[in-house]
């Protein structure tokens, strides 16, 4: 794949002219010719066997401050929901593009992860001197082994990585393009949280920043005959100044023109409740795409906002007493007895949206109705 990815659909003149400048502008990272490659094998492989692919976005997304990059600007995210996810949709039968942050939770893997249960809690030697892993816990560890080598053996999940910003948007673009050919059979499921601002090429400083003023060059303002603009990110005086610019706003682009027949999830973050169901409602009426999936920032580990534009609102909520332990332990009621072992929320919400599709390509998406 030489120099930028184009639309195969001929259906360019619907794409907002921000997008087109965003891919005109800014630079096509290195590792998508890999990437298309890769994704373009996987989905052809699972065309044949008419099995659905999900493409599963998770963790944050970084904006780097220089070209050479030091210092760039994070995310939270450590993309919990999208792993979890991502095992709940090989489960329901999907192949699964894994778009992830790198160093971020995978699926299988998760369960061992350095901030949760590290692996070698759960080894031991035997009497020979082996590395094994201990009784109490072969019967989990041989459960989660065995979904992972399954996956590995029928080739239905696809790890991609991405840092930042730019690299997510340039690899989701082309994610899309390659999925055109299975209809209405692809699926994303945007889990990731994607910055909102970011420094475009033309304005980003080459080198590291000098944070002492004896160090760091001076920046034409724009005024002194060249008219060099300054970079983004600069020292000026003791102070360090950042100007950025919006992230264009690419999933109506996604849901129109670059996977016009794929099922389309995306979600909403907030964390004040009263607006929660009117910003998801809006969002579905902007982008017009079948599901946008609310949730609330300190109970998001436990309950979901459904909206969508055939089934309305609804709630999808795991029983107090089979809830996953959070951090914080807001919203939990700490006494509550426990029923039954926890039930991680992915569980109830990847079942529902696999229906969804289900429905959709049983009796056809009417936003692509003639």
């Amino acid at each position: 794949m030489n120099g930028h990815a184009t639309v195969s659909n001929g259906a360019s003149d619907k794409i907002p002219a921000e997008s087109m400048d965003y891919f005109a502008t800014n630079p096509q990272p290195p590792t998508l010719r890999f990437h298309s490659a890769a994704a373009k094998a996987f989905i052809e492989q699972h065309a044949r066997e008419n099995r659905r692919v999900a493409i599963v976005t998770s963790g944050g997304t970084t904006v780097p401050l220089e070209n050479q990059t030091v210092r760039f600007i994070d995310n939270f995210s450590a993309g919990t929901r999208g792993a979890t996810s991502a095992e709940y949709f090989l489960e329901a039968g999907y192949a699964v593009i894994f778009l992830h942050r790198q160093f971020s939770l995978l699926p299988y893997s998760r369960h061992y992860s350095h901030s949760t249960n590290c692996f070698l809690d759960f080894m031991t030697h035997n009497d020979a001197g082996a590395v094994v892993v201990e009784n109490e816990y072969q019967k989990q560890m041989s459960s989660v082994l065995d979904r992972y080598r399954t996956a590995k053996k029928e080739n239905t999940l696809l790890l991609l990585s991405f840092t930042s910003v730019n690299e997510y948007l340039w690899t989701l673009r082309e994610l899309a393009i390659q999925i055109q050919p299975l209809g209405a059979n692809g699926l994303f499921y945007l889990a990731a949280a994607v910055s909102d601002f970011f420094v475009p090429a033309e304005r980003m400083a080459e080198h590291k920043i000098q944070s002492s003023e004896d160090f760091n060059p001076s920046h034409p303002d724009g005024e002194d005959g060249e008219g060099e603009e300054a970079p983004a990110a600069r020292m000026e005086g003791k102070k360090l100044v950042i100007d950025l610019d919006p992230v264009p706003k690419f999933l109506k682009t996604l849901v129109d023109t670059w996977a016009p027949h794929s099922m389309i999830i995306s979600f909403k973050l907030e964390t004040d409740p009263s607006l929660l169901a009117t910003k998801a409602r809006y969002a579905l009426e902007k982008y017009s795409h079948q599901l946008v999936i609310g949730n609330l920032l300190n109970t998001r580990k436990w309950e979901v906002l459904f909206v969508s534009a055939k089934e309305g609102e609804r709630w999808i909520r795991v029983p107090a007493g089979r809830r996953t332990k959070s951090h914080t332990g807001f919203g939990e009621d700490m006494n509550a007895a426990h029923s039954g072992p926890a039930i991680e929320i992915e569980s109830l919400i990847v079942p529902a949206v696999a229906k969804m599709h289900a429905d959709m390509i049983a009796n056809g998406d009417p936003r692509h109705a003639a």
